[in-house]
């Protein structure tokens, strides 16, 4: 079997998102787009294990064998069967779903709820073009190896996020600003990490990439996390299995209500804890978190109506002992008074904060506000307690049309300024003037523990060289051309019949 090029793959896979175009709105691509490529790709890979299975057994009862298959495939639920359906199609693809969930546990709901058997959204005829688009092309580990299939899954789920625009928000992160946080985070082989608002898993995906580029093992990583929206959370569990990843809990609930990572009615705890939770959360369950049982508003509790404060305390909550953790959150947490101001004083106070970066403004779909980084530690080394880095990297970006974006390189160069300050701590590092400071607990308190970042990292104002005579000069040129305005609107007035 030839090995198929990732954009060959790419773009076979996206053109399967126009075949939906019309019936089903483009923030819903993914809800049915990703159960057809997951159902082509499991059946792709039973059919070339059961083949090699044959060859070493010679028996077709044994080659279908829980030991040569990771999923288990019944012959009435394989694609072969359902795509020889030319009616009913939908409830043909239910049918096979519901069944391979019955055969594997540990695929429990990943087909999602999608209602494929509703005929004037999906009518057998388009189904059947889809299925055939599909059906062109081999999903098997031969010809699209994980790695590769991986990276195919992530681009659909950009180039959807591209196409939903302001619904992509809730689900997509770009990968830059993720591979930022993973960077500052630094996992390892063997550790553990926890995404409490996972969306689609690309936050913990990066963290298995980054385990690969340095050397280590991912498959000795424990892999955590929680979503709210069962679309989400069965294409996270899709995304993982598509990377070869089969150590992983993805489960769905609301975190900040119903956390369901509990060891010994505590929640569990972790090394690295990753998140971009949804920004300023209204309903984000105030009432029960005045006697959380969790032990999560040891900081203070949130405001009734914004749950930013709420999601760092899970996330911190949720540390271990030597634990650290990463989150993006709109800038407002750093400066907003009343009870976060409270809860953002204490954090301080006890040394949490190791750092805060201010990235560029509209990077992220569904919000052109700019966003920043907070970094937060259970252990900080001794030299930089009292301290606090600053990190102003909203210059760091490429403009961009309709949404500004962040190169690898970019990302990369804000992580290298982060990790030189860090390095050097607070004595040695010297300041990167309008870019990076170390600044001291006594200053953040002079200024009522307000983290406006602009309070402590600015742009150096560039002197004004211009002379007297350039400027009445510049100034008699407005003059003129303000004049030349007036005299225009004023002839437009009078042509529409407006009184000059």
């Amino acid at each position: 079997m030839s090995h198929i090029a990732l954009k060959e793959l790419e773009a076979h896979l996206w053109h399967a998102a126009h075949i939906i175009t019309g019936p089903i709105d483009a923030s819903d691509y993914k809800t049915y787009i990703f159960p057809i490529l997951f159902f082509k790709r499991i059946c792709d890979v039973y059919d070339e294990e059961y083949t090699s299975a044959m060859e070493q057994v010679g028996d077709e009862e044994l080659a279908k064998g829980s030991m040569f298959h990771r999923i288990q495939i019944p012959d009435e639920c394989h694609w072969t069967h359902v795509f020889s359906h030319s009616k009913d199609i939908g409830q043909s693809l239910t049918n096979a779903f519901r069944c391979i969930e019955q055969a594997n546990l540990s695929l429990y709901g990943i087909f999602g709820d999608a209602s494929w058997t509703n005929k004037e959204r999906l009518p057998d005829e388009l189904l059947a073009t889809l299925l055939d688009h599909f059906n062109k092309v081999d999903l098997g580990v031969a010809s699209v190896r994980d790695d590769d299939m991986g990276r195919a899954y992530e681009y659909l789920i950009k180039r959807f996020a591209d196409k939903a625009n302001k619904k992509a928000g809730e689900f997509y992160t770009p990968r830059t600003i993720v591979r930022l946080m993973v960077n500052i985070l630094d996992p390892k082989a063997k550790e553990s990490v926890y995404d409490p608002a996972c969306g689609t898993g690309g936050m913990l995906l990066e963290t298995i990439h980054h385990v690969k580029e340095n050397g280590g093992d991912p498959r000795l990583l424990t892999i955590k996390g929680q979503e709210k929206n069962l679309t989400t959370e069965a294409i996270a569990r899709m995304n993982l299995f598509l990377h070869g990843m089969e150590d992983f809990d993805i489960i769905r609930g609301d975190t900040l209500r119903q956390p369901k990572f509990i060891q010994n009615d505590k929640l569990q705890t972790f090394d690295n804890v990753i998140a971009n939770p949804p920004f300023s959360l209204k309903e984000w369950g105030f009432n029960q978190w005045g006697s959380d049982i969790y032990g999560r508003n040891q900081y203070g509790q949130p405001p009734k109506t914004n749950g930013d404060f709420a999601w760092v305390q899970h996330m911190f909550a949720s540390l271990n002992i030597t634990g650290r953790m990463a989150v993006v959150l709109p800038h407002g947490v750093l400066f907003r008074g009343g009870a976060e101001g409270k809860i953002r004083t204490k954090l301080l106070t006890e040394n949490r904060i190791e750092a805060i970066i201010g990235v560029a403004s509209n990077l992220f779909y569904g919000t052109g506000i700019p966003a920043c980084i907070l970094v937060l530690r259970k252990k900080r080394p001794a030299g930089h307690k009292k301290h606090l880095l600053i990190i102003n990297a909203e210059e760091i970006f490429t403009k961009g049309r309709a949404l500004n974006t962040l190169s690898e390189a970019q990302a990369d160069e804000i992580y290298h300024i982060y990790l030189s300050q860090v390095k050097k701590g607070p004595s040695k590092a010297k300041e990167l003037e309008g870019v990076a400071r170390w600044v001291s607990l006594c200053e953040i308190e002079k200024n009522d523990f307000n983290l406006n970042i602009a309070r402590y990292v600015q742009k150096p104002l560039e002197e004004e060289t211009i002379s007297v005579e350039d400027a009445l000069r510049d100034f008699k040129q407005k003059l003129a051309a303000l004049e030349q305005a007036e005299q225009e609107l004023e002839e437009l007035l009078v042509k529409e019949g407006f009184e000059a």
